[in-house]
């Protein structure tokens, strides 16, 4: 019998298995979300390298802030309290995130890891993954987001 995989560990996986940090994050969470494999990898697609690739906000939280709003996001264009009650919870998975890894922006978070911004992504070798820390941010972002859902509002 397999045990089921925590969202945190289908996140890691699917770094590992060459997404991008929000593609990783935002395909653990798809099934709830309501999007197949290929919606999700190509809604994930520009927020790469920190959004194209330009070492911004990480993927990672790119990810949870569109399954945060998926989920929980509200509808109602008139009334305060939904996009207040909305951004309160974009900005609590910010401060867990942030008071795990110390940074939301992906250059930061890559700080004294090689590589760049621009265009050519790096090849996804051996060297590539035991480097960086993105299998880890993946893995931490998908659990905050995970535990941060399960709490009940």
């Amino acid at each position: 019998m397999t045990a089921v995989k925590t969202k945190a560990e289908q996140a890691e996986e699917n770094f590992l298995a060459g997404c991008n940090c929000c593609q990783a994050v935002l395909l653990a969470f798809g099934p709830e979300c309501g999007l197949d494999r290929d919606t999700a990898l190509r809604l994930g697609s520009s927020f790469g390298g920190g959004f194209g690739r330009l070492r911004e906000l990480c993927g990672a939280v790119s990810a949870a802030g569109m399954v945060l709003g998926m989920l929980r996001g509200y509808t109602e264009l008139t009334d305060k309290s939904y996009k207040q009650q909305h951004y309160q919870r974009v900005q609590e998975f910010c401060r867990r995130f942030q008071e795990t890894r110390g940074h939301l922006r992906c250059g930061d978070l890559l700080e004294g890891h090689p590589g760049a911004a621009g265009l050519t992504p790096a090849d996804r070798t051996p060297a590539y993954y035991a480097d960086r820390p993105c299998a880890g941010i993946c893995y931490d972002a998908a659990g905050i987001l995970e535990g941060m859902l399960g709490e009940t509002e």
